[in-house]
């Protein structure tokens, strides 16, 4: 009789697959790329198949591999399924969380709420990944994706996490120097500092006012994908930004940052995405509702003053 796999070496497999890679998997779980060899060699004994084909660069699945990782991505999704059950059971969220995010919202906001949730649920194992692309929650094994901006795949569910709101401002410095636009049009000739969040196009402001929607082409000489390098060239006085009140209401409070068209904003609603399987899951029904309660009071909820308000849904 064969010996049966192990879960554990499933699951490496699997990350292997994801990832492509058997230094990132390693780094990842904590482990050597020995140990990660060494399980996946395990694999391929039992199964009697090549999982993998190997270069000096980066490994690639194989045929055989494509269709042991299809099984294997269920029997472990039936593993947490048998988890998740008896953990509903006891109403007890426990197990492994595996959130994905973008770099500033993770980063800024996410994270914090995240380790109250593990205080509150301390059989709770959290996992935060922070990238800059849309994810795929089942090939890539998240439980739950947080995004920024209307959700726009079918095949998931949507989770409306918080309403949000990114403003225009600029420095006292700035608009002295530059004047003060009065259209969304006159942006066309200001130096704006483009930001692109993943969910985000890039140089594209899509301004939201008392007379409908305003599409923006803006131009300017400075741009990051990260905020705070766009918050902090606008408090040096290099150009008006658009960022979301969660990053600039400090500012605006002590006058370093004055709001620039304060009647238009682009909607920044947060979003918790999840796929059909964890429609029962314990531990992603208390995120959701826990990252809701969190993201809607203190700080957040006195922030909301600077939102724009928007058609009754």
């Amino acid at each position: 009789m064969h010996n049966k796999p192990e879960l554990n070496d499933l699951s490496v497999f699997c990350e292997v697959a994801r990832r492509g890679s058997f230094i990132a998997t390693a780094n990842e779980r904590g482990v050597s790329p020995a140990y990660v060899s060494k399980r996946i060699h395990i694999l391929e004994t039992q199964l009697g198949v090549r999982l993998f084909h190997r270069t000096t660069r980066r490994v690639h699945i194989s045929n055989e591999g494509e269709r042991v990782y299809r099984a294997a991505l269920k029997v472990l999704e039936d593993v947490d399924a048998m988890t998740e059950a008896v953990a509903n059971a006891r109403n007890e969220p426990s197990g492994l969380l595996r959130i994905s995010t973008s770099l500033r919202l993770g980063r800024s906001h996410v994270s914090y709420v995240l380790a109250g949730l593990q205080q509150r649920y301390p059989k709770l194992d959290v996992w935060l990944e922070l990238v800059d692309r849309r994810v795929n929650l089942i090939e890539e094994g998240f439980d739950i994706d947080i995004r920024v901006g209307e959700p726009l795949n079918p095949h998931l569910i949507a989770h409306r996490i918080a309403d949000s709101s990114r403003v225009l401002c600029a420095s006292p410095v700035y608009l002295a120097r530059c004047g003060v636009p009065s259209t969304p049009d006159d942006l066309t000739h200001h130096e704006c500092l483009a930001f692109r969040d993943r969910e985000q196009a890039f140089g594209v402001w899509r301004l939201h006012g008392p007379d409908g929607l305003h599409t923006v082409k803006v131009t300017g000489r400075f741009g990051s994908n990260h905020s705070d390098i766009v918050r902090i060239w606008g408090l040096q006085g290099h150009g008006i930004l658009l960022l979301s009140v969660w990053d600039v209401a400090t500012h605006l409070r002590d006058g370093s940052l004055v709001r620039v068209l304060p009647d238009h904003a682009e909607y920044a609603d947060v979003w918790a995405m999840t796929c059909s399987r964890s429609t029962t899951s314990a531990k992603v029904g208390a995120c959701i509702e826990y990252m809701k309660k969190e993201l809607t009071q203190g700080v957040y909820a006195l922030d909301t003053a600077l939102h724009v308000p928007r058609p009754q849904r």
